[in-house]
């Protein structure tokens, strides 16, 4: 796999059985499934959601689902299909969703993961996420959930706009 072949883009309505199919099996294993085609529709034509899409040759590999609110961003849904893991595909999608959420202002981005998931908890903590609070029987009552959160700026503080440059006329 050459990483450059890894495009990033919005989900298509048409990607929303295989998102479906990814949650099911990477994100849901032995929890039910909850996201399910049609849930995952609502999140890619919902204009406060975003459904971001890695594929690599057209095929989807990876893609993450993102809520946003007032003054902050909940991050649903993150998978990588295992035989792409390790290769900075979620690292990438993490980033541009970042970007996404402070150009958009939000204050901060938050997340739910099992807490025995090693890996992801990692990968968060590796782009700035801090644990806040541990969540026993979040998961059907099965598993406990780790909630874990990236600030990007102070809540209810008001953004300076922005301004162009003063242009010196020496």
């Amino acid at each position: 796999m050459d990483p450059r072949s890894i495009v990033l883009g919005f989900a298509r309505r048409s990607d929303a059985t295989t998102l479906a199919l990814m949650a099911r099996d990477l994100i849901e294993a032995g929890l039910g499934w909850e996201y399910r085609a049609e849930r995952i529709a609502r999140f890619i034509d919902d204009p406060e959601s975003v459904a971001l899409v890695a594929r690599d040759a057209g095929d989807v590999i990876g893609f993450a689902v993102m809520r946003f609110g007032e003054e902050r961003a909940h991050l649903a849904l993150l998978a990588v299909s295992p035989t792409y893991q390790r290769r900075g595909i979620a690292r990438r999608m993490l980033a541009w969703l970042l970007e996404s959420v402070s150009v958009a202002g939000m204050s901060s981005i938050h997340v739910e993961l099992r807490a025995g998931n090693t890996p992801a908890r990692r990968l968060y903590r590796s782009v700035g996420f801090v644990e806040t609070l541990r969540l026993p029987g979040y998961y059907r009552g099965r598993e406990s959930a780790l909630r874990m959160i990236r600030m990007l700026r102070t809540p209810g503080a008001v953004t300076a706009s922005w301004l162009p440059p003063l242009i010196d006329k020496r």
